[in-house]
C-alpha cells in the first residue's frame, strides 16, 4: 500500500505539472509561428507571458540582437507599431531603397523607461529612425521592465522561457493536440517583424481619434522625448515622429509633442480602419496604413 500510495502520488503531481503547462504555460499557445526564422515573443498564458523583453535585454536571441544593431532604419515603440508595420507593404519598400529595417517594438506599451537603456545595450549603427509617439516618451516602467530592473534570477527565468520554446516547437509538430489555441505572437529575427497566431475573442472597433487628455504632462513628455533624442547618434532631420492609429487615437497629444520636440508629425489618415481587438491595426487595415 505505501507503494501504490506514492505511485499514485508521483502520478498526480506529474498530471497537475502538465495540466498547467498546457493551460497557463508555453503549451496554451501554438507552435506555428516559429517558420521563416522566428521566435516566441508573447504566449498568452499566465505562466509564460513574456519573452521578448528579456531575449533584447540579455542577449538571448544574439541573430535578433544583430539584425536590430545593424539595421539602416529602426522603428521603435509598442506593440500597436509592430501589427501597424509587420507587413509585406513595408518590407517591400525597404527593400526596393536598399535598406534594412528593423522593428523593434515591444508589448505593455513599452516606453524610454526600457528603451533608453536598451538602446545604450544595442549600440545601433541606424542613419534613421521612426518612432511610435504613442506615450513612448513616458517614464512610466512597464511590468516586464520593472521585473528585468528590480527581479531577482531574472535572467535565469527568461532563459528557461526560451529553452521551452525549443521542446514547444518540436512536441507541438509531432503532437499538435499537446498545445493550445492562445494568442501567441512570434518575431522575424531578420527584420523584427510580428506575425500574429492563435485566437482569443476580439474586440473589432474601427479606429478614431480620442479627446485631448493629461495635457498638463505634455511638456514633461516633451522633456523625456528631447533627453531620449538627444541620445540618437543621428540628425535630427533623420528622425521621423509618427502615431499609429487606434480606438482613441491620442493625435492632438502627439501633435503637440512634437510640436514642442521642433518636428511635424507624419500620421496619414486614411479612412475605414479598424483593429482587431479594440488597439491594434488588423492585417488588413496594417497593409493600407503601412
Amino acid at each position: 500500500m505505501p507503494g501504490l500510495y506514492a505511485l499514485l502520488l508521483t502520478l498526480s503531481i506529474v498530471a497537475t505539472f502538465v495540466y498547467k503547462l498546457r493551460v497557463d504555460g508555453i503549451f496554451a499557445c501554438p507552435a506555428s509561428g516559429y517558420k521563416a526564422n522566428a521566435y516566441l515573443t508573447d504566449c498568452n498564458a499566465s505562466a509564460y507571458g513574456d519573452y521578448d523583453h528579456g531575449a533584447f535585454w540579455f542577449g538571448l536571441e544574439p541573430q535578433a540582437c544583430q539584425a536590430a544593431a545593424g539595421a539602416d532604419v529602426l522603428l521603435v515603440g509598442s506593440s500597436r507599431l509592430q501589427f501597424a508595420l509587420s507587413t509585406p507593404n513595408t518590407a517591400e519598400w525597404f527593400t526596393g531603397l536598399g535598406l534594412r529595417h528593423y522593428l523593434l517594438g515591444f508589448s505593455h506599451s513599452e516606453t524610454v523607461a526600457f528603451f533608453d537603456p536598451l538602446i545604450s545595450k544595442l549600440r545601433p549603427r541606424a542613419r534613421a529612425y521612426v518612432i511610435n509617439v504613442d506615450r513612448f516618451f513616458d517614464d512610466r516602467v512597464s511590468p516586464p521592465t520593472e521585473q528585468i530592473l528590480q527581479g531577482r534570477d531574472i535572467r535565469q527565468r527568461y532563459e528557461e522561457k526560451r529553452s521551452w520554446q525549443f521542446l514547444h516547437k518540436a512536441l507541438c509538430a509531432a503532437l499538435p493536440m499537446a498545445c493550445g489555441n492562445a494568442l501567441a505572437v512570434y518575431r522575424t529575427r531578420d527584420t523584427g517583424a510580428w506575425q500574429r497566431e492563435g485566437s482569443r475573442p476580439f474586440d473589432d472597433r474601427e479606429v478614431s481619434d480620442g479627446p485631448a487628455s493629461d495635457a498638463e504632462r505634455w511638456e514633461q513628455f516633451a522633456d523625456l522625448g528631447a533627453r531620449f533624442l538627444a541620445q540618437l547618434p543621428v540628425d535630427r532631420s533623420c528622425v521621423i515622429l509618427t502615431i499609429v492609429p487606434t480606438v482613441a487615437t491620442k493625435r492632438d497629444e502627439a501633435k503637440a509633442i512634437a510640436a514642442r520636440l521642433g518636428f511635424a508629425l507624419a500620421a496619414p489618415r486614411v479612412e475605414g480602419l479598424r483593429t482587431f481587438d479594440g488597439s491594434h491595426l488588423d492585417e488588413a487595415s496594417a497593409a493600407r496604413w503601412s
